[in-house]
């Protein structure tokens, strides 16, 4: 009896980010103008650099490849999100919900370590830059990224694996607007501690780990930046760190809030308005950031769009 309570469950009951009705069709269309404002951005930016020659940098290979990410990581969690605001409660089975989560874990941890390379590159471009054409090679770069992609499956791989240990006999409702870890475990009767540990120690420590490699990267450029003479100078690189530095925060912070705070293992609602940034909100504002705070971009568009009317 206690096998078959333990393999009852096969779907789940996603509540969604709000449950006032009055909230839901007005929620609905903004995270939809949102999604369509992450789509075009995205899409934008990859275009962008793939068909302008002074673009093809490192630095634009990597923004290329975030932008290909956050698109992924999005629409992963917005189709859920977009859903639930039209239905009272959203199902979803428990392997489209490991789906979901496998698909999370990979895309956001692959957003985590593209910064750290972007980090990296920035570093390489401002604290050396008579070495950058040497480090910064096109070899290398792919296989900086190729390391990110890898690294990122394996970690997802990892998580998703422990979480299909689990067993879920009731109830099956997911306080949140998308299959998450943290809600999986709470809704387990399993032993979680196993999972408990290897999301702090192991996910918990690529996280943090990142964060100290950006933080470290970002102090050498700052020591660089304030050595230059030239104060234009010291505007362009302080105007083309800056926005990647205060995107890296935002993320960084609101996921080390969700998954490393001590009161991770209690249900609140600031964990899902704390989701919607590193979910929803960061991947449109990435590529809004990098075209706004960066001339080359800004040139680079307006030369596409001026060729574009002359045809």
């Amino acid at each position: 009896m206690k096998e078959d309570n333990q393999t009852s469950v096969t779907e789940f009951f996603l509540l969604g980010l709000t449950d006032d009705a009055r909230l839901k069709i007005p929620l609905f269309l903004l995270f939809l103008l949102i999604f369509i404002a992450t789509l075009m951005g995205n899409l934008g930016i990859m275009t962008l650099i793939k068909i302008s020659p002074h673009l093809q940098m490192p630095m634009y290979f990597l923004l290329s490849n975030l932008s290909f990410v956050d698109l992924c990581y999005s629409s992963n969690i917005m189709k859920t999100l977009l859903t639930n605001f039209l239905y009272e409660r959203k199902s979803i089975s428990l392997v489209e919900c490991e789906i979901q989560l496998f698909l999370f874990v990979c895309t956001g941890s692959t957003d985590v370590f593209l910064l750290v390379a972007m980090a990296y590159d920035r570093y390489i471009a401002i604290c050396k830059p008579l070495l950058y054409t040497v480090i910064m090679t096109k070899q290398s770069c792919i296989s900086l990224v190729l390391g990110t992609y890898l690294i990122a499956f394996l970690n997802a791989m990892t998580v998703t694996m422990f979480t299909l240990r689990l067993s879920f006999c009731g109830p099956n409702k997911i306080t949140h607007f998308y299959c998450d870890i943290l809600p999986l475990l709470r809704l387990s009767c399993s032993d979680t501690s196993l999972n408990e540990a290897l999301l702090f120690f192991f996910s918990g420590s690529l996280m943090v780990a990142s964060l100290v490699m950006i933080l470290i990267s970002y102090t050498y450029i700052i020591s660089t930046i304030l050595m230059i003479r030239s104060t234009d100078g010291r505007q362009r690189a302080f105007s083309t760190c800056s926005s990647h530095f205060s995107c890296v925060l935002l993320f960084f912070g609101t996921l080390i809030f969700t998954y490393l705070r001590p009161s991770s293992n209690t249900s609140l609602p600031q964990e899902r308005v704390a989701s919607v940034f590193y979910t929803v909100v960061i991947p449109m504002l990435n590529p809004i950031i990098y075209s706004l705070r960066n001339k080359e971009v800004k040139l680079a568009l307006k030369k596409n769009i001026g060729v574009a009317f002359c045809k």
